[in-house]
């Protein structure tokens, strides 16, 4: 099997390129274009792309959908947007998946089954509401939320990483001067102080231990630290180890309220968009509860899931869990009552969004005083061990 660039031919005669995977030849692909009435004018071979390995980011989906929302709303067929869209992308990664959707829907396949072949770049998110939308007949509308979404959940990420690059900084900076201080600077006073006999108190000759351990041991220290890395890589996403983890991240000092709150906010999103284009709840929830990424909430939506097939309303399941605010359970039950249940819900999610805001901004005024204050006094007590030695000689020549 191999993968070929080609250049074809459809049959008003417009002409077109693109990327076939998984083919046996040049000879079998250009039977295959034959079934469909193209005809085939260049091909060369070209690098197989690993569905795994491809590289795109969030944000370039955003864009894909929301343009492929447009064109197929303006009356395109799926088959000329993707085409049309294959051709304005830079991204061969992305030219690639278009390309192979664009060739799965021409010999027949649904537009469900193409996407969930990319499950890993397009969520069980997108992947709901297109099933949504093609049964539906509102693909247009469909895709118009999801980028709606996709959109305000980036922009939800962007805000937290970026309320937190400063303190992250700050802890880089000094995790750095503290290891320059421990290799650099120790190892002289303490040549000094064997120099001129000083005795050396406590802290002083546990800093010069630690400093021989640093320098003398680095290579294991290195080996060791990408250990750590990679059983970290190789067991966050085990189920048991994900599961405890997700359950910290909730109930962690300091920010297991916030956690708390972004984790309601993207499943109640995700549910509301997901319920307005018809997609059934129970099928909505569970969908919800995969696109949250947190084993704890994934959970919980199991839990809502039986609780309202037995019969009790969402607002009287949701309530039984204490991740999800008052004002979501009131909108909800409001939501029930009127029949505008996802309306009432996306008010919960934006006021909930105001809040999270309010809340990175209270953390951020106690964080950034505090981590500074931390770093001086951590710098501080070291400088201090290394110049007691010193304080205490010139004590005595006195």
């Amino acid at each position: 099997m191999a993968t070929y660039e080609y250049t074809a031919r459809d049959e008003t005669g417009r002409i077109f390129k693109g990327v076939y995977d998984n083919i046996n030849g040049i000879s079998a692909l250009r039977s295959e274009f034959a079934k469909i009435g193209y005809s085939l004018l260049k091909v060369k071979r070209s690098r197989k792309f690993n569905p795994k390995n491809l590289h795109i980011t969030r944000a370039e989906i955003i864009p894909f959908t929301y343009k492929l929302a447009g064109m197929c709303g303006a009356g395109l067929s799926i088959v000329q947007a993707l085409d049309t869209l294959e051709k304005q992308t830079e991204n061969r990664s992305l030219q690639y998946v278009i390309s192979d959707l664009k060739k799965n829907i021409a010999t027949g396949s649904s537009l469900t089954d193409s996407f969930s072949k990319y499950r890993n770049i397009f969520s069980d998110f997108f992947l709901g509401m297109i099933e949504a939308g093609e049964t539906s007949g509102k693909l247009s509308e469909s895709l118009e939320i999801s980028a709606n979404y996709l959109e305000k959940q980036n922009d939800l990420r962007n805000r937290l990483k970026n309320a937190f690059t400063y303190p992250i900084i700050v802890g880089l900076m000094c995790i750095a001067i503290m290891t320059a201080l421990v290799i650099f600077v120790v190892p002289v006073f303490s040549k000094i102080y064997r120099q001129l006999g000083v005795a050396l108190p406590g802290p002083t000759q546990t800093l010069v231990v630690l400093s021989i351990i640093v320098r003398q041991y680095w290579p294991f220290i290195i080996i060791l630290t990408c250990g750590l890395l990679y059983a970290y890589q190789h067991f966050h996403n085990n189920k048991i180890v994900k599961t405890h983890f997700d359950n910290f991240k909730l109930s962690m000092p300091l920010l297991g309220k916030l956690n708390k709150m972004t984790a309601a906010v993207n499943f109640i999103r995700s549910f509301s968009m997901l319920i307005t284009t018809g997609v059934p709840i129970i099928r909505a929830l569970q969908i919800s509860g995969f696109v949250a990424n947190n084993e704890k909430i994934t959970l919980i939506s199991q839990d809502i899931q039986k609780s309202i097939q037995s019969g009790h309303s969402l607002a009287d399941s949701l309530n039984h869990h204490n991740i999800f605010p008052p004002i979501i359970i009131q909108l909800a039950g409001t939501g029930e009552q009127s029949g505008q249940l996802s309306q009432m819900l996306n008010k919960g999610v934006e006021f909930l969004e105001k809040d999270i805001d309010r809340s990175i901004n209270s953390l951020l005024v106690k964080l950034e005083p505090a981590l500074t204050l931390v770093m001086g006094s951590i710098i501080g007590l070291i400088l201090m061990a290394v110049y007691l030695p010193m304080f205490d000689y010139m004590s005595h020549l006195k």
